[in-house]
């Protein structure tokens, strides 16, 4: 289940055609309050921080037991809109597809999803895993048998990934929204800023004609009323 923090992300698909492994994982991961509490010490323990300070996470485990069965709970988790943060992949599920198959289809539904590829066996050579999933950062390998704390450390590190890209991804989202608000204002100002200078040259234009036609007056009314006073001045004179 979701933590009571909402950015946490504490769900599991474990994908192992065992299914005593799937309560290997249950015993570890969602653990009876005494063990939760002997959990807790231990981590404490391993992290060098008071027993009181640390408190085991509870994770929420689904389980599949092919490939393609994992496949679909990745895809219904994702229409439920509560994603699964890890899959604990086992490489050998006859007679379906491989771990390493299995892989491949998850990530081509759910991008963030991280891996645990969990095999006893080396069915491919790091070359060969490279060549089909690629150099991934959301790949990790767990040999079996494997130990209660390294579980505890995989499940914990990876989950908190998870949360810290999809919050990267948020915050990234918020900034765009964010510049495209800022900018979308920023144009509305400009456009209403060439509007308003238009309108002030307008303005000008209309001022300076005007004014050109008040000049234009100013002329022939001085140049009417020299001509009338010479009209004066001839007249005395004869």
């Amino acid at each position: 289940m979701n933590n009571q923090n909402s950015n946490k992300n504490y769900r599991i698909l474990a994908i192992d055609d065992n299914r005593a492994i799937h309560e290997d994982f249950r015993k570890i991961l969602c653990p009876s309050s005494a063990e939760a509490a002997a959990l807790g010490e231990a981590e404490a323990k391993l992290f060098d921080e008071p027993s009181h300070a640390r408190q085991s996470a509870v994770f929420e485990i689904d389980s599949a037991y092919q490939g393609e069965e994992g496949l679909d709970r990745v895809r219904q988790s994702l229409q439920s809109g509560r994603p699964y943060a890890l899959a604990i992949v086992d490489v050998r599920m006859p007679p379906g597809w491989d771990g390493i198959e299995t892989t491949q289809k998850l990530w081509e539904v759910d991008a963030d999803l991280q891996v645990v590829i969990c095999s006893a066996y080396s069915d491919y050579s790091w070359d060969e895993i490279i060549a089909r999933l690629g150099n991934s950062d959301r790949l990790l390998f767990l040999k079996n048998p494997f130990d209660t704390v390294e579980i505890l450390q995989l499940a914990n590190a990876l989950t908190e990934k998870w949360r810290l890209i999809r919050q990267v991804r948020n915050q990234m989202a918020d900034l765009e929204r964010i510049v495209r608000e800022r900018t979308r204002q920023l144009q509305a100002t400009n456009d209403r800023l060439l509007v308003e200078i238009a309108e002030h040259r307008e303005s000008e234009e209309r001022l300076n004609h005007v004014l050109e036609e008040l000049r234009e007056t100013q002329r022939c009314v001085i140049q009417q009323e020299r001509l009338r006073a010479l009209g004066g001045m001839a007249s005395g004179i004869a």
